[in-house]
């Protein structure tokens, strides 16, 4: 593994660790009854959903995770959900913003992770899935934390693979000789147009039972069945 030739400013790192902690926030408000969340609980959610992303990206690269090298990640992320929580209210309102700002935050987090994982020399398979993960690793900690089915592992709306999307580009695109600073910037692009159209078509992958019920039932009519 070689040293990096680019590295992540502070400040796109910082902005990617705010917008997920309001991205949190907002998640964490819409809970009620016994599921509802205090301050330390919204922080708790914001945080992960802000710096998880980046902690799961440096532990699989092999390197101190950035967050934990700086005073600026912990408030960030934490100051970011306290003021979602003060405007959720407000923002959960429009959808439309939600929206944009979970694709925004997926494309940040993803082009991060695949830099990252470029600028650390390596290959261009594993830099996708680290960048994968790393779009992904907050919303799967998330989940963990409050007792839900992972969202990732269930139907959607092309989570995972608008990342895909957008990581695979920005590595196609550097390998052909554009700077990694627009390739970036494209793939952040790419992975939000992606993740908003499938939203508003309510596009996803195939269910899996789908794929084989028949087989399954063709498979399973063979077996004779004998009765007590």
């Amino acid at each position: 593994m070689t040293e990096p030739t680019f590295t992540i400013p502070l400040w796109a790192d910082l902005l990617g660790v705010g917008l997920g902690g309001v991205q949190g926030a907002m998640f964490a408000s819409g809970f009620q009854g016994q599921r509802r969340l205090d301050l330390l609980g919204v922080a708790i959610i914001g945080i992960m959903i802000g710096m998880g992303g980046g902690l799961i990206r440096d532990i699989l690269i092999g390197q101190t995770p950035a967050s934990l090298q700086s005073n600026w990640y912990l408030i960030t992320a934490t100051g970011a959900a306290l003021v979602g929580m003060l405007l959720a209210g407000v923002l959960n309102r429009v959808n439309t913003f939600i929206v944009v700002l979970d694709a925004v935050v997926i494309g940040m987090f993803g082009a991060f992770g695949t830099s990252k994982a470029i600028a650390f020399g390596l290959p261009e398979v594993p830099a996708v899935f680290i960048g994968v993960c790393s779009a992904a690793g907050g919303g799967i900690l998330r989940d963990v934390l409050m007792g839900l089915p992972v969202s990732i592992m269930h139907v959607g709306s092309l989570y995972a693979v608008a990342a895909g999307a957008g990581c695979a580009f920005l590595v196609i695109a550097h390998g052909l000789g554009l700077g990694i600073v627009p390739s970036a910037a494209i793939a952040i692009a790419l992975t939000a147009i992606i993740r908003v159209l499938a939203v508003i078509f309510d596009v996803s992958l195939p269910e899996q039972r789908r794929l084989y019920r028949r087989r399954v039932a063709a498979e399973t009519g063979m077996i004779p069945i004998v009765k007590p």
